[in-house]
């Protein structure tokens, strides 16, 4: 496809398909031009470099995730269907996790995301910082959460690029996990209690779980603050009546 016909929104779809499919180590100019029917040089007529180019790829996926009318939900099932979405999103896009840790990464999109996600926080009842705080620890649960899976996805890439039966390596590796964790009371009652092979992978509903145990304390700490605290003349006198009592009894 020559240059003059290339569209900026055409490399960034084919440069998501090739993340999905390859991972960021099989993302560069050649492949994407290949995948485009294109030379690579026509790539970077439209984006920089490869880093620019996951930026672009980042940014776009973000649309993946739904941003809930706050004028119909509360802020809690709004939290839970973003988080929901970010996670499932994550989950089909699994090189993402990885560019976090790599790169900065930023866009229109993702800040339509954030900034939804402080409404919703707002909504709540956090002002300032305690907005940034509420968001920030939904987002880092739902992204740790996925780390598992992009992690396996990307190690069984690996394995089967330099020719290894990804499966067999991972049993052995899994086999032997299995081994080291049955010198441990916990891990071993935890190992008798799975069926084999299934050592090590996260229980059924664990991300449904962990999710609404962040809110929860969530919850908790926004009604932990509505509670009106006594003024301090009234809780001297509290100080003052329990000393009191306790004076009385001794004297009894």
């Amino acid at each position: 496809m020559p240059r003059d016909t290339l569209t900026r929104e055409q490399i960034v779809r084919a440069a998501i398909e090739l993340l999905d499919a390859e991972g960021l180590e099989g993302l560069n100019m050649r492949s994407l031009g290949k995948r485009l029917d294109s030379a690579a040089t026509a790539v970077y007529w439209h984006v920089k470099n490869k880093d620019n180019l996951v930026i672009l790829a980042s940014n776009e996926v973000w649309n993946e995730v739904g941003l809930p009318d706050l004028d119909t939900v509360d802020w809690r099932t709004a939290a839970t269907t973003m988080a929901t979405d970010l996670y499932r999103m994550v989950t089909a896009h699994p090189w993402l996790v990885m560019a976090f840790a790599s790169q900065p990464l930023y866009g229109e999109n993702k800040a339509r995301h954030d900034d939804h996600s402080l409404a919703v926080f707002e909504k709540a009842g956090f002002v300032g910082a305690e907005a940034d705080q509420a968001a920030a620890a939904v987002f880092t649960f739902v992204l740790g959460h996925s780390i598992g899976l992009s992690a396996t996805v990307s190690v069984n890439r690996r394995l089967t690029n330099a020719g290894r039966n990804a499966q067999e390596t991972i049993r052995e590796a899994m086999t032997q996990a299995t081994e080291i964790a049955m010198r441990f009371p916990h891990l071993r009652e935890r190992v008798d209690s799975f069926a084999a092979g299934d050592y090590g992978a996260a229980p059924e509903h664990s991300f449904e779980f962990g999710l609404q145990a962040i809110l929860d304390g969530i919850e908790h700490r926004l009604g932990a603050r509505s509670l009106p605290l006594p003024d301090r003349d009234d809780r001297t006198d509290r100080t003052d009546r329990a000393g009191a009592e306790d004076l009385d009894s001794v004297h009894r």
